[in-house]
């Protein structure tokens, strides 16, 4: 598996475990609002497989997580292999994915290879294209989502309240989604590295954390679970 990003001690991205954060490159989405661009064009630095796995061999027992996010993990060839060796060094796994891969999730789920998932959200189904570029489909998320749901492991659904959506978008998305055992909203930050063209939304004001919240109680009827970050 192909690791192009390293946070080594983390407490923010794995509930109630301390991880280590790694960030694989190649993403199907091309999100205008991506944070990890770099994952996505190319100009990543790789950090060579054996210095990831020297440092997890030497910090086992320190760390007790790791978090394997992107880029989009579940399109790196290597990520079954990579998952099976990191857990006999005695880790605990967290998948972040666009959900876009649902065979695979489903695979991980037979091995037993994920201690906890979080799926994005992007958007409301009709707005999913716009916001995540040509050929995005949150049909495909949606059933990643219903999987997790079914098979009754942790996991999260995330969205990222960008200026663009509103509270009927975040009510709408709510409701497209079976009930989920924990809804983040996380707050809109300005990426540094962003395509010309997106100037304009990337320049949209983000909400206030008091409006994050008036969104979170809209959505509570349906989402009971949900948190505003």
């Amino acid at each position: 598996m192909t690791v192009g990003g390293m946070v080594k001690s983390s407490l923010l991205d794995f509930p109630g475990i301390i991880a280590c954060v790694l960030f694989v490159p190649g993403c199907n989405y091309n999100c205008f609002y991506c944070h990890n661009r770099q994952l996505l064009d190319g100009s990543e630095t790789v950090i060579p497989t054996q210095d990831v796995d020297a440092f997890l061999k030497k910090r086992a027992g320190q760390l007790d997580g790791v978090v394997i996010t992107g880029g989009e993990p579940t399109l790196q060839p290597g990520l079954f292999s990579f998952i099976r060796s990191v857990r006999a060094m005695g880790y605990q796994i967290k998948l972040d994915t666009n959900g876009t891969r649902p065979d695979t999730v489903r695979e991980l789920l037979q091995e037993g290879l994920c201690d906890y998932y979080a799926v994005d959200y992007k958007a409301p189904a009709a707005r999913y294209e716009e916001i995540c570029g040509g050929g995005a489909d949150a049909s495909i998320a949606r059933k990643t989502i219903s999987l997790l749901a079914e098979a009754g492991v942790a996991f999260e659904v995330r969205t990222t309240v960008i200026p663009q959506l509103g509270e009927e978008d975040l009510v709408q998305m709510a409701k497209e989604l079976p009930m989920v055992p924990r809804y983040m909203l996380n707050p809109y930050r300005k990426p540094l590295k962003y395509l010309p063209h997106d100037r304009d939304r990337i320049e949209q004001k983000p909400y206030s954390r008091e409006e994050i919240l008036r969104f979170a109680e809209a959505m509570h009827p349906f989402q009971p679970y949900v948190i505003a970050k």
